[in-house]
């Protein structure tokens, strides 16, 4: 990766964070968006669903995540169309990384994405896709390269068990962002969780942050 990928990926703040299961895959998100050290939303979703099977979580330029927001559901549209048949977990993460490859040297867009979905058969799979464009399916979890993953793969590192259920990965992921928001200037104001399993997609965490001021005893 080139120097200026370095200099900007540090620069982004978030946390988002996917974690395999047994029976599933469970995706994760803060909620703070900033512009270098200002503050410039509190309730940013930063996980999203592109389609009935497929969720994605961004990490990067906020405008090249929303660029990729309406190139990449219209594009498996029309594999869809063409194919007439819907593209597999592995197809979605090999589009995601041509699109961020050639967008990365031709317009200079800087965006790490992590791509979970379910396939026909009903397996899931969770890909992780740095900004420069390389995919890598993950086989335990990752959390690309926002600004939290430091807290959440140290974290993870020590707590994450091979083979746990999608229930444990929920409260997992909700550790994991909470860790990154005690210590990350990048990530808070809130979590949202989803979980990726052969009956579908479904949101199943949407907590915010609020302050509350205390006299000091």
């Amino acid at each position: 990766m080139d120097e200026d990928f370095k200099k900007n990926i540090l620069k982004t703040g978030t946390t988002i964070l996917g974690i395999v299961c047994k029976d599933g895959v469970v995706m994760a998100s803060d909620k703070k968006m900033t512009a270098g050290t200002l503050i410039m939303g509190k309730n940013m979703s930063k996980t999203v669903m592109i389609n009935d099977y497929t969720l994605m979580s961004f990490t990067g330029s906020v405008s090249d995540a929303q660029k990729m927001l309406k190139i990449v559901p219209a594009e498996l549209k029309l594999k869809e169309l063409r194919a007439r048949s819907r593209p597999t977990v592995s197809q979605v993460a090999n589009l995601v990384s041509g699109i961020l490859y050639s967008g990365a040297r031709q317009s200079g867009m800087i965006v790490g994405t992590l791509v979970g979905g379910f396939n026909p058969d009903g397996s899931t799979e969770l890909y992780s896709i740095e900004p420069a464009g390389s995919a890598l399916k993950i086989e335990d979890y990752d959390a690309n390269f926002s600004s939290g993953m430091p807290f959440v793969l140290g974290l993870l590192e020590r707590q994450y068990k091979k083979g746990i259920g999608v229930k444990e990965g929920v409260e997992l992921a909700k550790e994991a962002i909470k860790s990154s928001t005690e210590r990350d200037v990048g990530s808070g104001y809130g979590i949202d969780v989803f979980t990726i399993t052969k009956e579908g997609i479904k949101k199943v965490v949407d907590q915010v942050i609020e302050p509350n001021f205390k006299d000091k005893q």
